[in-house]
């Protein structure tokens, strides 16, 4: 396995051209744990999250945003579980992501948990083009984060999204180094397609 030498670019070798910033996204774990993101770059990026397309414009997603050294990024970064704790807690930005499940008293949206991924897709992507890196994150105590913050019985807890800088790769431990440099892969497009008449 060949290691990363810089925090520059792991662009992906894509089989046909696409935007760079899709190119060059992808999910470190490996973050700066003294950079601090300003608050117009993070509004940007939320302001991203917010313009993403949404069902019948119903808007269902919504988010708990926690600076790295705020009460509630510790309360995030204590329901993580497994890896995710050992290296989550030197992103600059942890943001637990949550669908409002109903429409009203009565309906129930089933294009919540959808839209609410649209909306995150958007905000990783504007991070990406702030020269920003994002992380999605699935393990974490659902359960424990729901009561901590006070959510209601219609918001679901899909995702953690973890935001920051890169760090200089010569910080990181033997073990973050392997993770951050195994090969980016993909499965070949035509095994995404059931149908390409």
């Amino acid at each position: 396995m060949t290691l990363i030498t810089d925090s520059i670019s792991r662009a992906a070798d894509t089989t046909s051209p696409i935007l760079p910033v899709l190119a060059e996204r992808w999910s470190p774990r490996g973050y700066d744990s003294a950079a601090v993101i300003d608050e117009t770059t993070l509004t940007t990026v939320l302001e991203a999250a917010r313009w993403a397309p949404s069902a019948s414009n119903i808007q269902p997603s919504r988010y708990i945003v926690a600076r790295r050294g705020s009460a509630s990024f510790g309360t995030i970064h204590a329901a993580l579980m497994g890896f995710n704790r050992a290296w989550a807690d030197a992103a600059s930005v942890l943001i637990v992501n949550v669908a409002e499940l109903d429409i009203d008293d009565t309906r129930q949206n089933p294009w919540a948990r959808y839209d609410l991924g649209q909306a995150v897709a958007h905000l990783t992507i504007q991070a990406q083009h702030e020269g920003l890196h994002t992380h999605q994150m699935g393990g974490y105590d659902a359960a424990a984060l729901a009561l901590a913050f006070g959510l209601a019985d219609n918001q679901a807890i899909v995702s953690i999204t973890a935001i920051g800088v890169l760090a200089d790769v010569g910080t990181l431990s033997k073990e973050l180094l392997e993770r951050e440099s195994a090969p980016r892969t993909r499965k070949p497009l035509a095994d995404l397609l059931l149908v390409n008449d």
